[in-house]
């Protein structure tokens, strides 16, 4: 069953597992279970997600009821007016706080610009030799992106030369084999755990959290974060 985190007359979010899928796409044939169904099914209601997650992210998914409050939520998510917390495991030791200005590409090749703030909660030295180095740095990172494009923080944080731990796409894959071999780690340490914004109906603000998961809790104390 999945963890959900609110629920209203006409909103619900849950705290997506790590691997979910928020619903089908033919790029990725291989899922068999969804977010969307798996909720729909859950309450026994129809539900349309009103933004998205990656995969691999796990974290707040907000969902609505009715057409008319998913248009309002979306509008909400297009005009940057949802404030977004995320907690990523960056490789080295990243600055204590900076700003991301940096336009990313649409599949067709548009640029647009995007936005992100993130501040260096923790950082971590592992006793474990990495490349020409004698031991291994990481940062846990809180992560508020001010708008929402397609892998904006995976992206921002591979331009600035601090990937995500377990990103494949835009990480580092020498730092993902490694995880994968000293913690049996696969997923991605990257996890949604704030949305505030204003309910669509009541007008009233809503502030949402979600807890890691226990993969990402797991890994981040053997790494030495205090989570």
């Amino acid at each position: 069953m999945l963890e959900i985190v609110y629920q209203d007359e006409d909103l619900i979010a849950i705290n997506k597992p790590h691997g979910l899928l928020v619903h089908r796409s033919k790029m990725a044939n291989d899922a068999t279970e969804f977010a969307l169904q798996m909720l729909r099914d859950q309450v026994g209601r129809h539900v349309s997600p009103v933004h998205r997650l990656d995969r691999k992210t796990s974290g707040l998914l907000l969902f609505a009821f009715e057409k008319e409050v998913e248009i309002a939520m979306h509008k909400q998510f297009q005009e940057s007016l949802v404030e977004k917390k995320y907690l990523a495991v960056l490789r080295g030791y990243a600055p204590d706080q900076l700003d991301i200005d940096y336009p990313l590409a649409k599949e067709n090749g548009t640029m647009q610009e995007a936005f992100t703030s993130f501040r260096t909660l923790q950082k971590a030295e592992i006793a474990v030799a990495f490349g020409k180095h004698e031991t291994s740095r990481y940062s846990l990172v809180e992560a508020t992106p001010k708008t929402g494009r397609m892998h904006q923080l995976r992206r921002h944080f591979a331009h600035i030369f601090y990937p995500i731990i377990g990103d494949r796409k835009h990480g580092c894959n020498k730092q993902n084999k490694f995880f994968k071999e000293q913690f049996e780690m696969t997923t991605m340490l990257l996890h949604a755990s704030e949305l505030t914004f204003n309910h669509p109906v009541t007008g009233k603000q809503v502030k949402l959290n979600a807890t890691i998961h226990e993969e990402f809790k797991r890994v981040a104390e053997m790494m030495g974060f205090n989570i």
